[in-house]
């Protein structure tokens, strides 16, 4: 054990020391508080046409931050790869499995921090935006969502950590995973012939995550499973990125 928190010190040292990932992450803050205010002032205007309960609008502007979460989760590995510093991570830390296990715990820590600050300051700015329209966390179900939205955002920056470290290049696992998390996912959702399937992907099952309300809608359209089961469909997906990062680490040298 003392050698594995060793080295998630190490990985700690390297990811606060890396310009990038400050930068990542005060986008993913700027961008979900920041259109969070706007949204509500804006709605607060046209509440009577507004779809959707106050609660509920706090959480679209974390689908847009969540862009800069995925950034940095992608940067985190990748950029080792492409300075070439991985050879020296690895050459320190021969086993494969605690190297990944410590790079995965610290995107958690780091991911699972500014969850809490963007999920909680989203919602709190959206309703201070709505004012008299405004709902608290005290509101049934509000809660829950809110949490929902910390796990989603921590376990979906683990989950692009694990893919990024398969593909091993920042350009091909952004191009690769921005367009299926956040444009195919949500266009394809709107086909009723594929809706079954693509209601499976990370981003739907994070709107399941983060609904309030009627059981089987939510803001991205409709599901068969809840909250619970989103939370286990998120788990299912980041074990198969991280089973995937550790085969490649383990085959694959730098």
């Amino acid at each position: 054990m003392t050698v594995f928190f060793s080295v998630v010190r190490a990985e700690w040292t390297k990811a606060r020391t890396v310009r990038s990932t400050w930068w990542s992450l005060a986008v993913a803050t700027v961008l979900c508080v920041g259109i969070a205010v706007l949204l509500g002032l804006q709605m607060a205007d046209s509440y009577d046409r507004m779809v959707g309960s106050s609660a509920q609008l706090a959480f679209y502007p974390l689908l847009i931050g969540q862009i800069a979460l995925v950034v940095f989760g992608v940067l985190l590995v990748s950029t080792e790869y492409t300075t070439g510093t991985i050879r020296a991570s690895l050459a320190a830390v021969p086993r494969r499995g605690v190297f990944l296990a410590a790079k995965a715990l610290t995107a958690a820590g780091i991911a699972g921090v500014l969850a809490v600050v963007v999920s909680f300051g989203a919602f709190l700015a959206t309703q201070w935006g709505l004012g008299e329209h405004g709902t608290t966390l005290a509101e049934p179900g509000v809660l829950r969502a809110v949490l929902g939205a910390c796990a989603y955002l921590t376990m979906m920056c683990v989950f692009v950590m694990g893919v990024a470290t398969v593909l091993r290049s920042t350009a091909l696992s952004l191009g690769i995973m921005i367009p299926v998390l956040f444009l195919n996912s949500q266009g394809l959702a709107s086909l009723p012939a594929i809706r079954p399937v693509t209601q499976y992907l990370p981003d739907q099952a994070g709107a399941v995550m983060m609904h309030i309300g009627e059981p089987g809608r939510t803001i991205l359209g409709h599901s068969d499973f809840g909250p619970g089961g989103a939370f286990l469909i998120m788990v299912a997906w980041v074990a198969a990125a991280l089973a995937g990062a550790y085969v490649s680490v383990r085959r694959r040298d730098a």
